[in-house]
């Protein structure tokens, strides 16, 4: 690490290195963005076979005790109690007035350990926040060091089997500990079946090199993740959810049972009540913009008055999709498929509408 470099740099990073990759700042780590095949290709490597990405950037927190159940079901509009053991569920952080902290996968190990998985640029926030919640509850939450892998695309099973780790028996939002102090779900952040799996940081090296073995495997950076969730239409904290939305708009009350929504004890609980019962007056869709040409994070909606009505949140093209993808936010009566919008892009009104999410199909194994 230079002097002055404060960034964080992950445990293989000389892999990365020797692999070739383009690095580039990201929620305070130095990450590897792109591969020497590109972008492109990265994408439809990982659509087509078996793409390996490192998420070590993001903190797994060890969350144990007689009442880590409660503890979590007072963070978070989750029902622990009710999650089976080896469950993996999607849940989110919210702050008294229903704005996203972060979202979190949560998954239950047994009758009083859960591990919960944040985002890396959130990592610091949220562990204050959990153990301010924690002060009233008999739990402790502890910060993991691991390296952290994802393995996704259709051949991720047979590539793991390959490099010695069968998980065949896992469905999707499902999770094992295969090994001493190792954690794997079935699950990912592309549409694409796949696991994450995260290990000691003495024996991911070997591990990754097993997996890269495989000529169905190669290295995938932050890029071509970032295009396969846009496509899959799933949320960045921090660009399409934040401390400003709240779960109603962002389109996310799926993850929210209906009891929680209308009993629960969750911190935000009202805000959201009272949200729902107002409706709210936007709504994170998707966006298709006529052409070639993608809209970015930033760019204002207009309607065909010439009107501001929303805002991009993220964009780019859709490899897969084959047309330039986006999300943003749109006034509630503006929600409906196919609703034409303007997008202003550097001066010019490009034409986008309503397109339904994901814009690719997700293949996640269910059963």
């Amino acid at each position: 690490m230079s002097a002055g470099d404060t960034q964080k740099h992950l445990p293989l990073e000389a892999m990365h290195e020797e692999a070739g990759a383009r690095f580039g700042a990201f929620a305070g780590w130095h990450m590897p963005l792109t591969y020497p095949t590109g972008v492109m290709k990265e994408h439809l490597h990982t659509r087509e076979k078996a793409g390996l990405f490192d998420i070590s950037h993001m903190q797994l927190f060890a969350v144990e005790g007689a009442e880590a159940a409660a503890f979590l079901s007072r963070a978070c509009p989750l029902d622990a109690a009710g999650l089976g053991e080896g469950k993996s569920k999607y849940t989110v952080l919210l702050n008294e007035e229903a704005g996203i902290i972060d979202d979190l996968i949560v998954t239950r190990l047994d009758a009083e350990r859960f591990m919960v998985v944040a985002n890396a640029g959130n990592a610091a926030k949220d562990e204050a926040h959990l153990n301010a919640v924690a002060e009233g509850f008999d739990v402790t939450v502890t910060p993991l060091e691991r390296v952290f892998l994802a393995l996704q695309g259709p051949e991720a099973e047979g590539v793991l089997i390959g490099a010695g780790l069968d998980l065949s028996d896992l469905t999707f939002m499902t999770a094992a500990e295969p090994r001493q102090d190792w954690f794997a779900t079935r699950s990912g952040y592309t549409g694409e079946d796949g696991f994450e799996i995260a290990l000691p940081l003495g024996e991911a090296q070997a591990f990754a090199e097993k997996i890269l073995a495989d000529e169905r495997a190669q290295w995938i950076g932050l890029a071509a993740r970032d295009s396969l969730r846009l496509e899959a239409g799933l949320c960045l904290h921090g660009q399409d959810i934040d401390e400003t939305t709240d779960p109603a708009s962002a389109a996310i009350l799926w993850a929210i049972p209906k009891r929680l929504r209308e009993e629960g004890g969750f911190i935000g609980a009202d805000a959201l009540r009272r949200i729902i019962a107002e409706g709210a007056k936007e709504r994170r869709v998707g966006l298709k913009p006529e052409g070639r040409q993608p809209v970015r994070s930033g760019v204002p909606l207009m309607n065909e008055e010439g009107r501001t009505v929303g805002r991009v949140t993220s964009g780019g093209f859709g490899p897969s999709a084959g047309h330039p993808v986006a999300m943003g936010y749109v006034a509630t009566a503006l929600t409906d498929a196919g609703t034409p919008l303007l997008a202003e892009v550097r001066g010019n009104r490009v034409p986008v509408h309503v397109h339904p999410l994901p814009f690719t199909p997700h293949r996640y194994r269910k059963g």
